[in-house]
């Protein structure tokens, strides 16, 4: 499609560390077409992700919050879409999309949220998980768009949200950056870990989500098979200490190694054997698929999003989430059978390169920007400010009456 002038988007997204959807977001970012897109990017906490974007010449800006539905960010970032002219607001997660709903309707912009995982789960306390569909409900009808990282991601939000209307946009992979055929810089003689030994790789948030305690419990069990094999932590998380004090108990620090989160994923991927991400959810796990794009053989739980990307014993091998004995006997599986792992890294490759990559994620998100830019004129969008907004006041003061037992005005003045 051909535009008078650049679609201005706002990329906003919950943290600036580095995670799957800060994954994304880089990808994404760093493939729009910049002669018709100019992307500004937005995110509630500093970090090395911001730091990579400057670099890149990305103008980014930073408001510090790790709260939803935080009041007191509105007017900056209700503030920050009035400079910068932005056309539409693409939010990536749920606290992200929180932080810039109000501001975006306030000011009549277009939202699109793309929806890495529900913030609602099967272990969640019954009252929880009703708030949390009712906030995703609310977040997804003020949408211009929905995107869905996967079909099961689309499908489990149906299953609580039955007239979802999603599109289901695949999280892609940069090939170029992650390219097991370059020269990378040797990680094991960094963390001083034997060349001649198995090392598998635990690259992700330190949370229960990723269950790095039964990650841990799995490999002592493998080590009671051979010796000759290590673990690599790398990440952060509030599980962290737990994790560190759970490698002494087991007498593990000759053979864990732990560091928080980095920007040389493909040198770490690089000097890793096995991959390992016992998720008890997932959206659509960027990692995983970093690790595949390397050619490594991988373990993942058989949970949304994982579960559509790997064919088991084909392009890798699944095993039911909180069930530490099935991926330690996986992980021995892959240690004792090198023909097998062979397989899984070769057809791991080809997956990616075939279905997953970023340029093809980029392009399809490009028609996305087009059409909204397209279809929502200014007069359309007041006309339809104006009912969503006196809407959207309602919603949130029920959501802040269930939350805190009374209504919190918040501060609507445009």
């Amino acid at each position: 499609m051909i535009l008078e002038r650049k679609i201005k988007v706002l990329e906003t997204i919950r943290q600036g560390k580095v995670g799957g959807g800060e994954s994304h977001l880089v990808s994404l970012v760093d493939y729009l077409d910049k002669s018709a897109y100019e992307p500004v990017v937005l995110s509630f906490t500093d970090g090395p992700m911001i730091n990579r974007l400057r670099q890149s010449g990305i103008k980014c800006y930073v408001i510090s919050t790790e709260k939803a539905f935080n009041m007191n960010v509105w007017d900056q970032v209700k503030q920050i879409i009035k400079n910068e002219q932005i056309d539409i607001v693409h939010a990536h997660g749920t606290r992200a999309y929180t932080n810039v709903l109000w501001p975006a309707h306030s000011l009549n912009i277009p939202v699109m949220y793309t929806v890495h995982g529900w913030s609602f789960h099967e272990d969640q306390h019954v009252l929880i998980k009703r708030m949390r569909v009712f906030i995703e409900n609310m977040l997804v009808n003020h949408a211009q768009l929905t995107i869905s990282v996967s079909e099961t991601n689309q499908s489990s939000g149906r299953r609580y949200m039955p007239g979802l209307s999603s599109v289901v946009i695949n999280n892609g992979i940069d090939l170029h950056r992650f390219d097991p055929d370059r020269t990378y810089k040797d990680i094991r003689a960094e963390f001083g870990i034997p060349k001649d030994v198995i090392l598998f790789g635990y690259i992700s948030r330190i949370t229960k989500q990723k269950d790095p305690i039964g990650m841990i419990d799995a490999f002592s069990r493998v080590l009671a098979h051979t010796k000759d094999i290590r673990l690599l932590m790398i990440g952060e998380g509030d599980l962290q200490e737990q994790a560190m004090e759970r490698v002494k108990e087991l007498a593990l620090t000759s053979y864990v190694y732990f560091d928080n989160f980095r920007q040389d994923v493909p040198e770490l991927l690089n000097g890793i054997d096995i991959y390992c991400l016992p998720s008890l959810w997932e959206g659509f796990p960027i990692g995983l698929l970093e690790a595949m794009a390397m050619g490594k053989a991988v373990i993942a739980t058989n949970v949304d999003g994982s579960k559509e990307i790997i064919q088991s014993h084909n392009n890798g091998i699944l095993i039911a989430p909180s069930d530490s004995s099935a991926l330690s006997d996986a992980m021995v599986a892959l240690c004792d059978d090198q023909r097998l792992r062979g397989k899984l890294q070769a057809n791991a490759k080809q997956t990616i390169t075939q279905k997953y990559n970023a340029a093809t994620m980029t392009k399809t998100t490009e028609a996305l920007y087009d059409s909204i830019f397209t279809s929502c004129s200014p007069t359309v969008m007041q006309f339809e400010g104006v009912v969503k907004f006196v809407f959207l006041q309602n919603t949130i003061n029920t959501l802040f009456r269930l939350v805190y037992g009374k209504s919190k005005q918040p501060n609507i003045q445009s």
